[in-house]
């Protein structure tokens, strides 16, 4: 009668045939996640820097102009939404504010316009600025953008993050800026 012998576990020792695959499935989750991690971290640091660009540009262009409308306001809104584009706009706010100082440097809002998730601040309240932005007798105009990034894969990062961004310009042409129908 033959005897078969069975294998020690010091047989195994030298056969290094599954050791790759084994090492691939303990690092790949982690690797896949660092992926879409930097993905998404990517996807919300341009968006920060969309929201950035839009509070800039509608003041920019309001600062430009000798005059402007609500349809002309209506307009410089959609920009905004263009520039933010292809994200989603629907946590997208917007808002141009005049401010105006008077004589003895009070300052108040002499007209203010919103879009999206901000409103308007009330004509001839009193608004706060940082000091020393304007002089007597002159006016300012205050763009601010808020904007808030969902993460469609929040498990590395929180699920949102809220960008807000304040610009002054000083008007160009006119001062102030004067707006029909506001």
């Amino acid at each position: 009668m033959i005897r078969r012998r069975r294998p020690s576990l010091g047989n195994f020792a030298p056969n290094e045939a599954g050791v790759s695959a084994v090492e691939f499935a303990f690092i790949a989750p982690v690797l896949i996640l660092a992926y879409f991690g930097c993905a998404e971290l990517c996807g919300a640091m341009l968006a920060e820097r969309k929201a950035s660009h839009t509070a800039s540009a509608i003041g920019d262009l309001v600062a430009q102009a000798s005059t402007v409308s609500t349809s002309d306001l209506t307009n410089i809104f959609t920009v905004g939404d263009i520039i933010m584009s292809p994200d989603p706009t629907n946590t997208l706010g917007m808002r141009v504010t005049s401010v105006q100082a008077d004589a003895s440097g009070a300052t108040t809002v002499g007209w203010s316009q919103a879009s999206g998730t901000m409103t308007a601040l009330p004509k001839n309240g009193a608004i706060t600025i940082p000091s020393n932005l304007i002089a007597a007798n002159q006016s300012v105009i205050k763009s601010e953008a808020t904007y808030v990034y969902n993460v469609p894969v929040a498990y590395l990062l929180p699920s949102a993050f809220t960008y807000n961004y304040t610009y002054y310009l000083r008007p160009r042409i006119t001062d102030p800026i004067t707006c029909t129908g506001c």
